[in-house]
């Protein structure tokens, strides 16, 4: 049964110019040390000379339908929040394995050594319990990432997950829509 109250992301790989912004913003937000990033920038390229390819795609935790974080977490310390469907890590019960991060296609969940545990992508709750954005929302100059209910984004923008550079949408169900040409999807 599909949640009537799970968040997404849409990214707008066609306005997205690899700038990192959102990178660098959520890093300073969650005080995330050099190699731990809840979002990340890939930099993407297909075809060859003369008519080469190349975009950028922003993305995070995609608070999948069916995590693959969740589902491989011996301790069931990764768990999705029922009043929006984010997937969070309950510190009380996690021990640092790595097991979701190895499990997840996206490699979202982050393993921070100065706790032992993991970390990740929580679309800054505390902030949206204000009435705000997450900070890559509203920290993208470009205007490329919008963030809310999965069903309102699907109905403005589509449905469709599937990018070069993603696995196949189709492993874990990502709340997350992909806009792009039509010459970059798979």
């Amino acid at each position: 049964m599909k949640n009537k109250n799970q968040i997404g992301f849409y990214i707008n790989v066609s306005q997205c110019v690899g700038c990192k912004t959102c990178v660098i913003s959520c890093k300073d937000k969650n005080h995330l040390e050099v190699g731990r990033n809840f979002r990340r920038v890939y930099d993407i390229e297909t075809g060859s000379y003369p008519t080469p390819k190349k975009w950028h795609l922003s993305i995070s935790c995609n608070h999948c339908d069916e995590p693959a974080c969740v589902s491989h977490c011996p301790t069931q310390a990764m768990h999705k929040r029922p009043e929006d469907g984010v997937v969070l890590v309950d510190h009380t019960k996690c021990v640092g394995c790595r097991y979701c991060t190895w499990a997840c296609p996206y490699e979202a969940p982050q393993y921070n050594p100065a706790i032992g545990m993991m970390t990740k992508c929580d679309t800054c709750y505390e902030l949206r319990e204000q009435g705000m954005n997450p900070v890559c929302v509203d920290t993208c100059p470009m205007r490329a990432i919008e963030f809310g209910l999965i069903s309102e984004l699907r109905a403005k923008y589509g449905n469709n997950a599937d990018i070069v550079g993603l696995p196949s949408s189709e492993v874990t169900h990502p709340n997350l829509i992909v806009g792009f040409n039509a010459q970059e999807s798979k």
